[in-house]
């Protein structure tokens, strides 16, 4: 069995894959969950480090402990991320590994109307769809969260009402707002310089984007669970400035959070 998980990881960066391989060969965890493995219910993580707890508001305990549920799923990957340096100490189960985990990825593609996608259609990026499939999940409702298969989708609907003090998701600047458990942080795909992130609040965006869910801070430390995330659904680690703002990573210059107001 050890020969085959190492082996395993030995393909993984010797085969062509659909997404991009990490920069740095990761080290196999010692266990992960299998492909006939259930997944956790969403409303009861069972992550060992799942911080939802019933202190942080029913809706935004149900998108945490969805959120949990799925990375607990897909093997628990984590990624590193540390200004330009990006590390995967934990790789987890890829979306075109097998069936079932193929199969759940359609899950997620049809929360957005997309029902023929799947796992091995990894050249289409889910990771709006997974955003949009956790939101469902948990209960949100649609005229809140508009489900989406883009993210600039769902965010022009965001920033369209960002003037509104009513707004349950209300859109900041990273260097307006401390970012929360519960909230979305989103960078765009494009390779970016500091000084050409923006400080003020776009009207609309036309851009390929990328969200992740908040799901833990802790002092400097953010956590945060997104899909498409190397090829999985993945918990990325940052660390953030001395005030707890979100700081630019070369690898995903974040831009935006979206603050989530719901109890």
């Amino acid at each position: 069995m050890v020969m085959i998980r190492h082996l395993r990881i030995v393909l993984i960066f010797a085969l062509a894959a659909c997404g991009s391989p990490p920069k740095m060969p990761a080290q196999a965890p010692d266990e992960q969950p299998t492909a006939q493995e259930t997944a956790p219910q969403a409303d009861s993580p069972e992550s060992p480090e799942s911080p939802a707890s019933p202190q942080l508001g029913y809706w935004r305990y149900k998108i945490i402990a969805a959120a949990n549920a799925e990375w607990v799923y897909f093997g628990q990957q984590t990624v590193v991320i540390d200004g330009d340096d990006e590390s995967i100490p934990r790789v987890g189960i890829w979306e075109d590994d097998d069936h079932d985990h193929s199969d759940r990825i359609n899950q997620y593609w049809r929360a957005v109307g997309k029902y023929r996608l799947s796992g091995y259609d990894c050249r289409e990026p889910w990771s709006a769809a997974f955003i949009s499939w956790i939101m469902q999940t948990a209960g949100v409702p649609k005229d809140l969260f508009p489900p989406s298969s883009a993210h600039r989708l769902y965010l022009n609907r965001l920033l369209a009402n960002a003037h509104d003090p009513f707004a349950v998701f209300m859109p900041h600047t990273i260097q307006q707002y401390k970012p929360q458990p519960g909230d979305l942080i989103c960078a765009t795909r494009s390779k970016v310089e500091p000084q050409e992130l923006v400080e003020t609040l776009p009207d609309s965006l036309n851009s390929r984007l990328h969200c992740d869910i908040v799901v833990q801070t802790n002092g400097r430390t953010l956590q945060a669970i997104g899909g498409n995330v190397r090829n999985s659904v993945s918990k990325t680690i940052l660390t953030l400035s001395p005030d707890g703002y979100l700081q630019y990573a070369g690898q995903r210059p974040w831009f935006l959070i979206i603050e989530n107001r719901l109890d």
